[in-house]
């Protein structure tokens, strides 16, 4: 009780300070003092080959963190472009001295996450377990056993993601954006190709991994709880038999800004969204004066919820998910780049707002300056406790020549940027009026409007190849919506045969992030659906709807399908098409390219279908769902019971890709218990 009583004059003596303050909850609170930094500087040491160690003792917890960085230009590989790629995929299938099963039950036993990548590798781990995990990655980089056999999977997988990728706006827009910027046949430019992949052979790994995965110029930096005098030892046994090339890079290709701004735009035509870069080579460094000032007026410009981008393309007018830019201070690749996704029919409208916000940027408000500096002081201070931050720090320092006081004095340094400094770097930084706007979207749905903007359009194939702007095929006036839904009808096995069919039962396989998945799938008259998806024998997802009402059932939890969701399910034919003629909702949009064929556009307010100008069968459909649209593209047809049915259905959902195989139709059996 006394205890009690305690708590209770407490809270009345504190809120009685609170009215004697007089404090305005409404206000921002003041910002406290910069404090001061104290960020521990690496003890370090060379072996003979040319690797450079730098060792940073933290006992704070028992864990180690070490990190690989070479420092190297990019470099051309041609024909084999993605050979680096592929060649850092095999450092973890097992060493000369183990296997790859081996390899990985030692990690796995440890505890620890070793990975690699074609400019280094990581390792986190215990500091008790620390000299054996070490071991096993100086093993992996040292004594790489590279196989043929490895080689080809890694070959198989690599291309599958390639394909995958071809219809995917953001991957064409990656690599074509690159490509136009420095050259698709320079060292920053070139990307991979399932040609490139396919040239591959053991002989052009083991060369790469000889002449480019080496010591010179590579920094090992080590973050923990180790003492040094203990490390350098092991550092020394571990990697001094790794050997140096000496190798000489050719000169980096030169890469120069557009003399005035264009855009250029690959057609994707089963896009549904304009996938929109605008960005601009520069020569910005770490070390140069209008460092903090560009990267300041970055993060006010696009660099998070609050900043301008998102503020007006999101918040004001609803066009994206969300808009960003980025400032990279590289030491190869400097740039600024401004990026989004927005809907095909705003496209131009996107374009407009963002070209607006980088001509403004030059121009910034006293309290955008201070949240800004506010929110990169608080993230540089946070990201102090991660150990690969100080790696990083420790590594920039090397390669990017900073004063050794550089990352002690960051906050001091935002601290005395003006609004006057963030104006004279956004004047050598940002450069709207040299830019490269760059669209990967349906080019059908949004060049007319692109081309009233002002800025030269230019057309590219997703090779990064000029081409012709994409011309709408004119569709001959025999052609109506009845004719291209009788001859879909006839196609697949006329009228009479799909006529007969109440139901539809379909068993397909796909993979997921590399996990074999199976879907079975009964569609019945009357908009009944039932799906049941599994994967290693269990139901991850289940769905039902008996044509009126539904739920949908995850992790054994069900959920009633909501009004929405009803109103999507409820078509009442199994074959959309038999209703096409007496409906007004749809209209014949003309002739495009879906699945690699020409095809008639049926479009109606939700869904979009696309129909086959050669054989008439369905090469398509784009239905809008909650989460956006869902394009889905449909191949290999084959007889089932006299109807001719899609066994290839590529659906993409989020930007992935799902390749359905299936296994087997049967028609007619569905029984009302199955929508229950």
């Amino acid at each position: 009780m006394k205890k009690q009583f305690t708590y209770i004059a407490a809270a009345f003596l504190f809120a009685g300070m609170l009215s004697a303050q007089k404090i305005d909850i409404n206000a921002m609170p003041k910002p406290r003092p910069t404090p001061a930094i104290n960020i521990a500087q690496p003890k370090t040491f060379q072996l003979s080959n040319g690797l450079t160690v730098m060792v940073v003792e933290n006992n704070k917890l028992p864990r180690v963190n070490t990190t690989l960085s070479m420092d190297r230009p990019p470099y051309y590989e041609g024909n084999i472009a993605g050979v680096s790629h592929l060649m850092a995929e095999q450092l973890d299938n097992g060493t000369t001295n183990l296997s790859k099963d081996e390899f990985n039950k030692k990690v796995d036993f440890l505890g620890a996450n070793i990975s690699f990548s074609s400019t280094g590798a990581t390792s986190n781990s215990l500091s008790k377990y620390f000299p054996e995990v070490l071991g096993l990655m100086a093993d992996a980089i040292v004594n790489p056993k590279f196989s043929a056999e490895e080689i080809q999977n890694a070959k198989e997988r690599i291309i599958e993601g390639l394909k995958a990728d071809e219809k995917n706006a953001s991957s064409i827009a990656s690599k074509v954006s690159n490509a136009l910027i420095y050259g698709k046949n320079t060292s920053r430019g070139e990307f991979e190709t399932v040609e490139s992949i396919n040239k591959i052979q053991l002989a052009d790994v083991q060369n790469i991994y000889n002449k480019y995965y080496t010591p010179d110029n590579a920094y090992l930096v080590i973050v923990g709880d180790v003492k040094f005098d203990q490390v350098k030892p092991l550092i020394e046994k571990a990697f001094g038999n790794w050997k140096k090339s000496n190798t000489k890079f050719a000169a980096l290709e030169p890469a120069s800004n557009l003399s005035k701004t264009e855009v250029n735009v690959v057609d994707v035509p089963t896009a549904v969204q304009s996938v929109l870069s605008v960005s601009n080579l520069n020569s910005l460094k770490m070390k140069d004066p209008n460092y903090f000032p560009a990267t300041i007026a970055n993060y006010i410009l696009g660099g998070g919820g609050e900043a301008r981008l998102f503020m007006n393309l999101r918040e004001k007018n609803g066009f994206t998910y969300g808009a960003y830019s980025s400032m990279t201070a590289s030491k190869y690749s400097p740039e600024f780049s401004a990026e989004t996704s927005v809907r095909n029919e705003v496209t131009d409208k996107a374009v407009k707002e963002l070209m607006n916000e980088l001509n403004a940027i030059s121009t910034v408000k006293p309290e955008e300056l201070e949240n800004a500096k506010a929110k990169l002081k608080g993230s540089f201070i946070m990201s102090l406790e991660k150990p690969e931050t100080i790696a990083r720090f420790a590594v920039n320092q090397k390669i990017q020549n900073l004063p050794s006081d550089f990352y002690t004095n960051y906050l001091k340094s935002i601290d005395k940027v003006t609004a006057a400094d963030v104006s004279n770097a956004v004047k050598t930084t940002i450069l709207p009026n040299q830019s490269r706007i760059f669209i990967a979207g349906k080019a059908s749905d949004i060049s007319e409007g692109l081309e009233k903007l002002g800025y030269p359009v230019k057309y590219f194939d997703k090779e990064a190849n000029p081409v012709a702007k994409p011309a709408a095929q004119k569709v001959d006036t025999s052609v109506t919506i009845a004719s291209v839904a009788d001859k879909y009808i006839n196609a697949i096995g006329g009228l009479a045969a799909v006529q007969k069919v109440t139901s539809i039962t379909a068993d397909a396989t796909t993979k997921l992030q590399g996990m074999d998945m199976s879907m079975k799938l009964t569609q019945a008259k009357g908009g009944k659906m039932a799906m049941d998806m599994k994967m290693m024998g269990n139901t991850i997802q289940k769905i039902i709807f008996d044509g009126k009402d539904g739920y949908a059932e995850t992790q054994g939890q069900k959920i009633p399908l909501n009004d929405k969701q009803k109103a999507s399910m409820a078509e009442p034919e199994l074959f959309p098409e038999l209703t096409f003629a007496k409906s007004s909702d749809f209209k014949l949009a003309g002739i495009e390219k879906y699945n690699n064929e020409d095809s008639y556009v049926i479009k109606g307010a939700k869904q979009t279908y696309y129909y086959s100008v050669k054989t008439g069968l369905k090469t398509g459909e784009i239905k809008m769902g909650e989460g956006g649209a869902i394009p889905t593209s449909f191949a290999d047809y084959k007889d089932v019971s006299g109807v001719k049915f899609p066994f290839t259905i590529i659906q993409n959902m989020g930007g992935m890709e799902i390749n359905m195989t299936v296994q087997s139709y049967v028609l007619n059996q569905a029984k009302d218990s199955d929508f229950k």
